[in-house]
């Protein structure tokens, strides 16, 4: 591949770089607002309240997300609760036992409003089955063409040239979107696992592997198979991707990448870039990297801590990582605490009790037990640290990361599975918009600079 810098000489390149520092400089003297004007004009930084919960900026039947009780008019903390179209998520956990297509099942839920009857289950599945594949042509020529060490930009760039393969791209008409929607659902696996493998051939020289989907198989299975040299998996190994695919697909409009398909499927914009739009929104570390944030920090306090199961041990490291002295220095103790639940995170508590069955079958059970150790202790010592009165529960990417890498998934795909977990949720909610919004999202901002008179050039 050639680097851009070589079209430039050695002088060139030096001249752009002294350019680059002056400009960078004149950067850093603008764009610094007063935090105290944001408190005078009561600005909801962040679309928050001062108390942290969110601004009401729209109405959603798609699911719904519970952390309290309401007790004359008071607000109660409680269990955290997850409705899917009204189903609550762990009911529709423990009623897929034994099926392997829960995911599609909970994506048909979440589009349609219902759940599906077997029949309707079985027409869904065969026009989901005819939609999964790509092209030779566009792996050719889309996937492998400038690989990406992100996993994550290159499904933004796939997204976007299906885009050109539509017949009917620009089409918003609801139908239409569905269709494109669906299309998506089947092909963001592909599209994942094959720029994934592009990124180890073209820039790691690895074999290059390219399988095809089976059809007959679930999402979560053809994942792996298509992400494995060897294709194989066992049961519990699908099972426990299904479930994680199940309880990453939806949370609410208010997440920020679902926000993002709002804001952006209002201006009327086609499918391919609002769900480009989302995806960038998912890369960023703050949502959809965290889970990877929380495999960082155990390999640091795996290599700090050398006996796992002293709890004083542990806990001494912990309360370094809160002062800022260990890790990465921020000060965070990373999958603890949640925007929304308090006393517990529901995803979380099912996935954990994944995360150990497949701990038991891998023999990772001392990791297991660390991780658990780390999320009794870490809670009691942020609210310690912090001197906060609300409790601190652990959330699902804290054991999410851990499960991916038991399911020996690379670290490049762990956002990545999130999109794919996450792509029914966004088509949910770009239909919702489409069908009920009339009005472009334009929130305000005050402007808070000063005016100025123009100078000529001569003058200044």
């Amino acid at each position: 591949m050639t680097d851009v810098n070589e079209m430039m000489s050695f002088d060139e390149m030096g001249e752009v770089r002294e350019n680059m520092q002056k400009l960078e400089k004149a950067l850093l003297c603008t764009h610094h607002i007063d935090p105290n004007l944001y408190v005078e004009y009561d600005v909801k930084r962040g679309l928050r309240d001062s108390d942290g919960k969110g601004v009401l900026t729209g109405l959603t039947e798609i699911s719904d997300v519970n952390a309290f009780n309401l007790e004359n008019g008071r607000r109660i903390p409680a269990d955290g609760s997850l409705y899917y179209q009204g189903v609550n998520i762990v009911d529709l956990i423990e009623g897929m036992q034994g099926r392997k297509f829960g995911f599609e099942e909970t994506t048909y839920l979440l589009l349609f409003g219902k759940l599906p009857s077997e029949k309707e289950m079985e027409h869904f599945f065969s026009v989901m089955s005819k939609m999964e594949s790509l092209s030779g042509r566009f792996v050719r020529d889309v996937v492998m063409k400038a690989s990406s060490q992100n996993i994550m930009n290159a499904m933004q760039r796939c997204v976007l040239t299906l885009y050109t393969y539509d017949e009917n791209p620009e089409d918003i008409s609801p139908s239409n979107v569905l269709r494109q929607c669906l299309e998506l659902i089947a092909k963001l696996p592909m599209i994942a696992v094959y720029s994934y493998h592009s990124y180890l051939h073209f820039r790691k020289d690895e074999m290059l592997v390219i399988r095809n989907p089976e059809k007959g198989l679930s999402l979560a299975e053809n994942f792996l198979h298509m992400l494995r040299p060897n294709g194989k998996y066992t049961e519990l190994e699908a099972k426990v991707l299904d479930t994680a695919l199940i309880l990453h697909a939806e949370h609410g409009g208010g997440n920020n990448s679902t926000f993002t398909t709002h804001v952006v499927t209002s201006s009327g914009t086609d499918t391919y870039s609002s769900t480009a739009a989302s995806l960038g929104s998912l890369k960023g570390p703050r949502h959809g990297g965290a889970n990877l944030k929380v495999q960082h920090m155990f390999a640091d306090i795996k290599e700090h801590v050398k006996d796992w199961k002293n709890e004083t041990e542990v806990e001494e490291y912990l309360q370094k990582i809160l002062d800022r002295k260990a890790f990465d220095r921020a000060g965070l103790i990373y999958g603890m605490g949640h925007a929304v639940y308090t006393l517990s995170d529901p995803r979380e508590i099912i996935l954990k009790k994944y995360a150990r069955m497949l701990a038991e079958e891998k023999g990772m059970m001392d990791e297991f037990e660390l991780y658990e150790m780390v999320e009794n202790l870490a809670g009691r010592l942020i609210m310690v640290q912090r001197k906060m009165q609300k409790n601190v529960c652990a959330n699902v990417d804290f054991y999410s990361g851990f499960v991916y890498s038991m399911l020996n998934i690379p670290e490049e795909l762990f956002t990545p599975i999130f999109a794919i977990a996450r792509m029914p949720g966004w088509s949910a909610h770009r239909l919702e918009e489409l069908i009920n919004a009339s009005k472009i999202i334009r929130p305000a901002y005050k402007y808070v600079g000063s005016h100025c008179d123009y100078i000529t050039m001569d003058e200044r």
